[in-house]
């Protein structure tokens, strides 16, 4: 046993027999034994772990809590419990031998970087689809807080044993396209010389102007198609075009998807026809004031939803469904979709389709990202995407880097509202959060370089005189390593990310504690390859962490 997950599970076994031998002994009546929860104490005095188990049983045995837990300790019996105590109304605490630990760091060295994987999500194939951007403008922060935490849950859940696919929406088949390329080309024509007003409702970025003089330059000849064949072409040039630099700035990040999947392909190959006509043979289709309506409500939806308005023409929510059938078809057993605040109206339509199509209604399951302020020197910045003035993901990366942006839309929950503090990103020193992580991996690379300098190599920790480390840093160190495993699959489970990066943070703290107490050179041979073993360990524990939240370890800084 060598993780704290495998340590409860044994602990539990453990508690679970002597209360069976107490109901056999007769000193314990209760007709069924619940869950047994481990706990770790805040307080390290009160040992490694605690169970609230006798006060839960109280009632049912008709018991004071106290003497449940008595007659539990009675009939407890392990080497690897060094001590165990009742405290208050009836806890029981128990402190561990060490030789857990010191084979915990056997295990490290073992799995190295596959250390914390775990077969928690028993494969389950899983379709994650973040990001999505409508590729009419380049990424922004919003893109960049969506873009992090979806390529790290899929990371952790992979870690956690579930099989991860991971999609890329390109909406190229709606209005906005559409507005997009007549942007273009009114740009297009002003660069070519024509009077020409731009549309009210265009893209005025800079960014339309320099697409546009790049059309100019390939010399395409637009010039000679009539209007609608112009809009088509310039809606699939340029949306092509953007998708090209948005598949860059992705790449930039760290984020790469395994598909990139184009609307424009969905409609061609009349998937839209398919489910609508699958919904009406199923009956929960109908027609009122001119429109094609969809039973939702059926399904548990707040509202009936338009299929085909009455122009003709379908809605958003049409293309969404023949999507999502697409995928399930694809055999999902779950399907993933991490969307922005202004998208809570989804949820209950995409749920009610999916059960119109005939899968459970836990099926999908969408993550609300909430919105991103940056802040400036404590100001926030001004952001205003249809005026063209907005901070592009490539701004933020420029200004902070990939490692310090991905880090700080990781540390807070993806449901929460996030301040993103551009001065602190940048900033060098133990006061970014960041920076603390990866200094203390750079630190590390150090000491052990010194360590190889003077002719002393980490020792297999089998043969390292591991008994020797006894000092509080050096426990507190090992016990937070044995909390990753549990903590990626719960990370994992709960789509919650922020744990991990709060975990890089409390575990890189616990080693700058440990650096500023223990030395490794020029200690005494046993005591300085002992901690060879432990500081060569962390340095695992650390890149595998990093690597979790898709962020660089640096050997020197």
């Amino acid at each position: 046993m060598s993780t704290a997950a495998q340590l409860k599970e044994l602990l539990a076994a453990r508690i679970r027999a002597s209360l069976e031998q107490a109901v056999d002994d007769g000193v314990l009546q209760i007709e069924e034994i619940p869950d047994i929860e481990l706990e770790t104490p805040r307080d390290k005095s009160h040992g490694d772990f605690a169970s609230n188990i006798a006060m839960i049983l109280a009632k049912p045995a008709r018991m004071a809590p106290r003497a449940i837990a008595q007659i539990i300790v009675e009939r407890l019996h392990d080497p690897l419990i060094e001590k165990v105590d009742i405290a208050g109304p009836g806890f029981i605490n128990f402190s561990l031998s060490n030789q857990w630990l010191f084979d915990l760091l056997k295990l490290v060295h073992h799995q190295s970087r596959d250390f914390g994987a775990s077969a928690a999500g028993e494969g389950q194939r899983v379709l994650l689809e973040f990001v999505s951007a409508n590729p009419v403008g380049p990424m922004n922060v919003v893109n960049a807080r969506a873009a992090a935490v979806g390529d790290t849950v899929a990371r952790l859940m992979r870690a956690a044993g579930y099989e991860v696919g991971t999609e890329y929406y390109v909406n190229d088949a709606g209005n906005q396209a559409g507005i997009f390329a007549r942007s273009l080309d009114a740009r297009y024509r002003q660069l070519k010389g024509e009077e020409i007003d731009f549309p009210a409702d265009g893209y005025p970025g800079d960014y339309v102007t320099e697409l546009a003089a790049e059309l100019v330059k390939e010399d395409v000849p637009v010039d000679n198609m009539t209007a609608k064949e112009r809009e088509a072409f310039l809606r699939r040039w340029g949306t092509d075009k953007m998708v090209e630099q948005q598949r860059r700035d992705l790449a930039a990040y760290g984020v790469e998807f395994d598909v990139w999947y184009r609307e424009r392909e969905l409609h061609a190959a009349g998937a839209l026809e398919d489910v609508i006509q699958l919904f009406k043979d199923k009956g929960y289709m109908y027609m009122k004031d001119g429109a094609l309506w969809f039973r939702s409500t059926q399904f548990g939806d707040d509202k009936d939803r338009v299929i085909i308005k009455q122009d003709g023409t379908y809605t958003y929510a049409t293309a969404d469904i023949a999507y999502h059938y697409d995928k399930l078809k694809r055999g999902y057993n779950r399907l993933i979709d991490i969307l922005g605040p202004d998208h809570h109206g989804y949820i209950g339509r995409m749920k009610a389709a999916v059960q119109a199509l005939g899968y459970p209604d836990d099926t999908l399951e969408v993550m609300i990202l909430q919105y991103v302020a940056l802040l400036r020197d404590g100001q926030q910045v001004k952001m205003s995407k249809r005026a063209g003035e907005f901070i592009t993901m490539q701004d933020l990366l420029d200004e902070v880097g990939k490692d310090a942006a991905r880090y700080f839309f990781l540390m807070r929950s993806p449901e929460s509202h996030l301040d993103f503090d551009l001065s602190l990103a940048a900033e060098q020193s133990s006061e970014n959060p960041v920076f603390y992580v990866q200094y203390a991996h750079a630190r590390i690379c150090s000491m052990l370089r010194q360590a190889a300098e003077a002719g002393h190599a980490v020792p297999e920790p089998e043969q390292a005189p591991l008994t020797a480390l006894r000092r509080p840093e050096e426990l507190d160190l090992m016990k937070k390593i044995a909390e990753l495993p549990e903590e990626i699959a719960a990370a994992a489970r709960y789509r919650e990310p922020h744990r991990i990066a709060r975990y890089a943070l409390d575990f890189a703290g616990l080693f700058h504690s440990f650096y500023t107490h223990c030395r490794v050179l020029g200690e005494d041979e046993a005591i300085r390859d002992a901690r060879l073993v432990l500081v060569a360990a962390v340095q695992i524990v650390l890149r595998r962490v990093l690597d979790l939240l898709g962020i660089d370890a640096p050997e020197t800084m």
